[in-house]
Formats: structure tokens, sequence, C-alpha cells
């Protein structure tokens, strides 16, 4: 490689573009985090609850912005497309960062590729949700139903956490049963109340308001132990066994956000994750706090990917 003359150094570099960050100056306006669901449920909980504990500590607002539908795409790909610059982040989950790789053929955007990851914050399971009315409050109940009626039971879902489940039950009990694809849960619930869908899979955050309400019933949960929130519900693997399935929660940001940025969300995230407060709300809601690093969280990926690919296959989910 040739060694331009002091002269050309110095040309070059008055024409190149400066840089977009200053370590010491950021943050210097309002922060966004994408939010690629609907207001209400889980990631927009966490979302808000987590810019409520960075105001303070960053002095600046942190702006939810929700972008939902096509089971996260549409947030994901706006978070991508935004500039790096340590301004936007995106609430991620298993399904824009591992599900939705085998949920959909074309993606547009690479989870590893185009992000910046800054940590996770916990995880949570689903709720098997049945109507007030229903004929089963358990699941061999929903499953004998669905024998007695083939074909004539459905179910909703919004994302990969109410999809797959739903589906996996499906393929393990060997019942028929159609699926109904809504934008987000704030469509699902009216659905159910009215009984135009028999059952369905909802996060453990969104499904919380539901369940207090007395609006909808459990039957069922997908995590490996029953939750402390709803200690009288069994879970799914008491009668299939081996049947789990948890989602996540975590933060991350466009590829190209400098540094200095990610290890100071990181290092807030870490924060979070251990302040009581924090912990309490998100807890209450049915979130598991597990606070993991970015370089955690890149292994976990690698691992949860693999996860959600073998889940599809069993389910039988053709990509979209």
């Amino acid at each position: 490689m040739p060694i331009l003359p002091r002269r050309a150094l110095v040309a070059a570099a008055a024409l190149a573009p400066l840089p977009a960050f200053a370590q010491e100056g950021w943050p210097a306006r309002p922060l966004r985090i994408i939010v690629p669901s609907a207001a209400g449920g889980a990631a927009d909980f966490i979302a808000r609850t987590l810019g409520r504990f960075l105001e303070p500590r960053l002095g600046q607002p942190v702006v939810a912005d929700n972008r939902p539908g096509a089971g996260g795409i549409l947030g994901t790909e706006a978070a991508k497309q935004a500039a790096p610059d340590g301004y936007t982040f995106l609430i991620a989950t298993n399904s824009t960062h591992a599900a939705n790789q085998f949920l959909y053929r074309r993606l547009p955007y690479d989870p590893v590729r185009d992000f910046a990851h800054v940590g996770v914050l916990g995880s949570f399971a689903t709720v098997a949700v049945v109507p007030l009315e229903a004929p089963y409050r358990s699941v061999p109940d929903l499953i004998a139903h669905a024998r007695a009626h083939p074909g004539r039971l459905f179910f909703g879902y919004y994302s990969s956490s109410s999809q797959v489940p739903a589906a996996l039950l499906k393929a393990r009990a060997g019942i028929e049963a159609n699926g109904v694809a809504y934008r987000n849960i704030t469509q699902i619930v009216p659905e159910l109340i009215a009984g135009r869908i028999h059952f369905a899979f909802l996060d453990s955050l969104s499904a919380a308001p539901s369940l207090q309400s007395g609006r909808v019933v459990p039957i069922a949960v997908t995590s490996p132990s029953r939750s402390p929130l709803l200690p009288e519900v069994p879970t799914v693997a008491e009668t299939i066994p081996g049947f789990v399935v948890q989602g996540w929660i975590g933060l991350t940001s466009p590829a190209g956000t400098p540094s200095p940025v990610l290890a100071r969300m990181e290092a807030l995230l870490r924060e979070a994750a251990a302040d009581p407060g924090v912990a309490e709300a998100v807890s209450r809601q049915g979130l598991t706090p597990g606070f993991l690093d970015r370089a955690a969280m890149e292994r976990f990926l690698v691992e949860d990917r693999a996860r959600w690919q073998e889940w599809v296959r069993i389910a039988g989910i053709e990509p979209e």
C-alpha cells in the first residue's frame, strides 16, 4: 500500500465525515426504544418500565416507539434502518431474533449481522387461556374436546410465543385445530371472550391484565415449573412430558452503534435488572429476571435459534 504524503493525508482527513457520536456528549437528545408490537403488550411494558429507569440516569427522555405488525418484523426492520448513532434501540425478543428466521421465508433483516446487542433482561412463559364459557378447563379436557370435534376448534396467535406452543400442542397431542393470525394481543382477547376462537397461548406479561380481570381462564403454562403468579395452574408438561416453550426480552441496537454507548447501556440494563423496583414490576407481570450481558447474549442467541428451529420443525409450521 503506497504511503501518502502528509499534505494528502491532511486533505483526506478534511474530507472525511465527522463521527456522529462523541462519547463525552452522549446523550445530547432524547433516546428512542422501538417496540415491535402494540401498546399494552409485554415488550411495550418492558420498554416503558426501562425508559422510566433510564431517564433520570441519562438526563434525557426515553420514548417508546410502537411499531407493531408482521410478528415483530416491521419494528425490527425500522430499527435496522435507523442511524447507528446511539439514540435508537430495539426491544428484542425470541420472535424478532430467533423464531422469525424459521417462520418466514424471507426476513428484511439479519438478526446477527444487522444489530449490536446490549443484553437480555429476562424470560417468560406463555399461558394457555380459554373463554369463560368453554366446556374445558385443562389441557386434557381441551385435547379430548378437540378429538370429539375434529377441525372445529380455532386458536389465535400474534407472535412466535403464541403460534409455536399452539402448533406444538397440535402436533404432540395429535389433534386438529385451525390457527388464526392476529396483528397483536389486543385483538385476540376480545375474540376469546366472544367465543370466536377457542383457545390461545398468550405471553404471560401481555396476559396479566386479562387474567387479573377474570375475562379469560388460564389452563396451563409452558414453563418447566408452575408460575409463582399462577401456582394453581399446571404446566403443559404435566400432561405432555417435555413440553416447554419460553420466550425472552432484551435490548439491541442498529449495527455500528458506538461501543461506548453499548457499554453504558449494558451497564444500565444490568442496574435495571438488579433494581428492586424494576424487578418487582416485571416479576409481577410474569417476567423472570435473568440478566445476560452482551457476550452472554450472543452465545444465548445461538442456542435459542437452534431451540426455535427445532420447535418449529416438530410443530410442522410451514414458513410464510
